[in-house]
């Protein structure tokens, strides 16, 4: 059981090779064993990994906790969307994270609906309040938005939409956090925000996720992690340092909950919870 008073919520991705789908099994108890309010999986580009969030989903579902499946709209049509949605329903998930999902390269802005608002909008026509529904929250600006104003309204038309609750992209910085609830709140919308947090555990993969996501990795800690090389037993207590403090400032600051973006590992996550207080 976790100590903290606030939910935490735990994210995988749908496991490649049969090595990767073997582990996560064990992760899945792992992590279930301190008792998180859900497991979200995430979707691929285009749909491609469909059928592998079916089959994460049904792994960690195992463990007996809830669990969301990401769901993308671009690329899809409203039928294959409402097909999808109804086998979700008959499988018993009452989750969802619904997304506007990522462009596959190469191709334009396929599919019936194009922004996440308008695919909460169509689950809400067409399942009313069936499914508990999360939307994605940028406290940095998403990468692709013209500005910090235009990513905000867009926030609050998905909000605005039927959205239940947010989870963010991960950001390093509380008061980016922070600013961006004064400015929801300001803005009429009353939804938790869950932060989203990312382990650091190696700092070239990080670097890379984190320019094409937009996060931004503060200086002093990219200045940390470039000295301690491939020293990750060194890169690891440092991140989990940084992490568990910014989550600390985050829940008593008034967050309302922390979800671990897990990249399909237990270890980082838990020794973080076990610094909270």
């Amino acid at each position: 059981m976790t100590h903290l008073k606030q939910p935490i919520s735990f994210e995988f991705f749908p496991p490649k090779t049969e090595a990767g789908k073997e582990k996560l099994k064990g992760v899945g108890e792992r992590l279930a064993a301190v008792d998180p309010h859900f497991f979200s999986v995430t979707y691929g580009a285009g749909g491609s990994t469909q059928q592998g969030t079916l089959e994460t989903l049904q792994t960690l579902r195992a463990t007996g906790i809830d669990t969301a499946p990401h769901l993308s709209c671009i690329g899809a049509t409203r039928d294959e969307l409402r097909e999808l949605l109804k086998s979700y329903k008959e499988n018993n998930i009452k989750r969802l994270v619904a997304l506007r999902g990522d462009l596959p390269s190469g191709m334009g802005m396929g599919g019936e609906l194009r922004y996440a608002n308008e695919l909460v909008e169509f689950i809400r026509e067409e399942f009313g309040q069936d499914f508990t529904l999360e939307v994605a929250a940028y406290p940095e600006t998403h990468p692709q938005a013209p500005s910090f104003e235009a990513d905000l309204q867009n926030f609050v038309r998905k909000c605005q939409a039927g959205a239940d609750s947010a989870i963010t992209q991960y950001f390093f910085n509380a008061d980016a956090y922070f600013y961006f609830m004064d400015r929801v709140r300001a803005a009429g919308v009353d939804i938790p925000v869950i932060p989203g947090i990312m382990p650091i555990t190696n700092y070239t993969k990080l670097a890379r996720f984190s320019d094409a996501c937009g996060a931004e990795i503060p200086r002093y800690i990219r200045k940390q992690l470039e000295a301690f090389g491939d020293d990750t037993a060194s890169i690891q207590a440092f991140g989990e340092d940084v992490i568990a403090r910014l989550c600390q400032q985050l829940l008593d600051g008034g967050a309302p909950g922390i979800h671990f973006y897990t990249l399909n590992q237990a270890e980082a996550s838990l020794n973080i919870l076990n610094k909270l207080r």
